[in-house]
């Protein structure tokens, strides 16, 4: 009676009371098994040291990156001679095709890491391989002058392996890609030839005054798009609704392979022969957007990851290095003291893992993030990663954090190489300065790095 004579007596009266409520499920524990839940005050006030601790935590996390950066993964034998070419399987994601030097092909399964499948499928080398984009066959071309077509189940019992249908074309071919949505591909050698799969003709040429061309891949995004390297240091694109190529853009030296980026695109990506690799809008080819120079040796070969955002390149100076997009420099690098020239390179669909094939007959399964755990996480273990994370992208621009991150341990040769080549580029620089300091103004051009390797844009 009294509560309600009070109650009515503040309501009367028009008065406002501020009721402490706590609610049970914010601070009492399920089981005791749980941890204490504490509240906290996070006026900025009461806490004058939480920059200093944070910085701590962010470094120690660093650290602890870099402790727990273990890439490699397995190792993938079975193979008599170096892998030429890798191919990813359209629908499922632990399916890789993997093509040798002495014309085997073998079908992989990742999550067993085991061979499932080996084809004796050309005459030397095999060199390219590409899945159909419903997964149902896969392609491959060689030094034999031949096209197959091969089935992606295995032959039934007593049966022996042969392929679906066969090509015999008058020159070799060096590559092949699938188109993303229909039963056409296209090969590359003297020509770049378009194939309807039901035909044994190409249904369409296109050759630009080239000897010949070592690689052709079908853009994924708009799919009437291709793009060719060539033998005379040019990139060819092509329209398959034009009667003739759009463009050609020579660059200084060849270029060995090329790679759409999936989520942009006019933008793709090329490895060079002068250690670099270029990225490029095909809407403005008279300069590439990035220049990316990490690599001491040729660049063989490259692949975007699905996201778009980064890309992973192979190289004769037996590393792989990962790349932003629109970074200059690798965020990482990977190598191993057997590993040789890396000649192809992949990633893998779902973001996590890249694989190379290397001449001594290796195909290595990395993880794409050195310092990922593998399986499955707790919910407190998926939340530090995640504060730590936030911490390090925090505090990534101090300079003890980032000398942490960024350093990479290389082997001594490859050191070397390195230092050498920074020396040289040191020395071109400073000798361009001088020309151009004791020259009559403007009469020495200033050239960057960016424009001074594209020789030609032909249209």
């Amino acid at each position: 009676m009294r509560i309600l004579s009070l109650r009515a007596l503040i309501t009367s009266r028009g008065m406002k009371v501020k009721v402490l409520c706590r609610n049970p499920d914010d601070y009492v524990r399920e089981t005791t098994r749980d941890i204490q839940r504490v509240p906290r005050n996070y006026d900025p006030t009461i806490h004058p040291f939480e920059v200093s601790r944070e910085y701590t935590r962010a470094l120690n996390a660093t650290k602890l990156e870099r402790i727990f950066a273990k890439p490699f993964v397995a190792s993938l034998d079975g193979h008599r001679d170096g892998i030429n070419c890798l191919a990813k399987h359209a629908k499922t994601l632990s399916v890789v095709l993997s093509g040798a030097c002495d014309g085997e092909v073998k079908i992989w399964n990742l999550s067993k890491r085991e061979c499932m499948r080996t084809i004796q499928a050309h005459e030397g080398f095999v060199r390219g391989i590409c899945s159909r984009f419903c997964g149902s066959s896969f392609f491959t071309v060689g030094d034999d002058k031949t096209v197959k077509q091969w089935n992606m189940e295995p032959p039934g019992r007593g049966l022996q392996e042969e392929p679906l249908n066969t090509i015999l074309g008058k020159a070799v071919y060096t590559g092949i890609d699938h188109h993303q949505t229909e039963g056409t591909f296209a090969t590359c050698g003297q020509t770049v030839d378009i194939w309807d799969e039901q035909r044994s003709s190409p249904i369409r040429s296109f050759s630009w005054g080239v000897d010949s061309f070592s690689c052709v891949r079908y853009n994924p995004v708009e799919t009437e798009l291709l793009a060719s390297c060539a033998s005379d240091r040019s990139i060819i694109l092509y329209d398959m609704r034009e009667s003739a190529p759009l463009k050609k853009i020579i660059m200084q030296l060849r270029s060995n392979t090329l790679c759409w980026n999936p989520m942009e695109a006019y933008n793709f990506t090329c490895s060079n022969e002068d250690y670099n690799l270029y990225t490029y809008d095909m809407r403005r080819l008279d300069v590439p957007v990035t220049v990316h120079m990490d690599h001491v040796s040729a660049v063989l070969d490259v692949d975007y990851s699905p996201t778009g955002k980064e890309f992973v390149s192979a190289s004769f100076d037996k590393t792989i290095r990962i790349f932003p997009k629109n970074s200059g420099h690798s965020r990482e690098v990977y190598h191993t003291k057997r590993m040789q020239h890396v000649i192809c390179v992949k990633w893998s669909a779902d973001n996590k893992y890249i694989l190379s094939g290397s001449d001594e007959m290796n195909i290595r399964l990395w993880k794409a993030n050195a310092s990922e755990k593998l399986g499955l996480l707790t919910p407190r273990e998926k939340a530090a990663l995640n504060y730590n994370q936030k911490l390090r992208d925090k505090f990534q621009h101090h300079p003890q954090v980032r000398r942490i991150a960024r350093h990479r341990h290389l082997p001594r040769d490859l050191f070397k190489q390195k230092r050498e080549l920074r020396e040289m580029k040191e020395a071109r620089r400073r000798k361009a300065q001088n020309v151009r300091k004791h020259s009559k103004p403007g009469s020495v051009p200033l050239v960057t790095e960016k424009e001074k390797h594209v020789v030609s844009v032909v249209e």
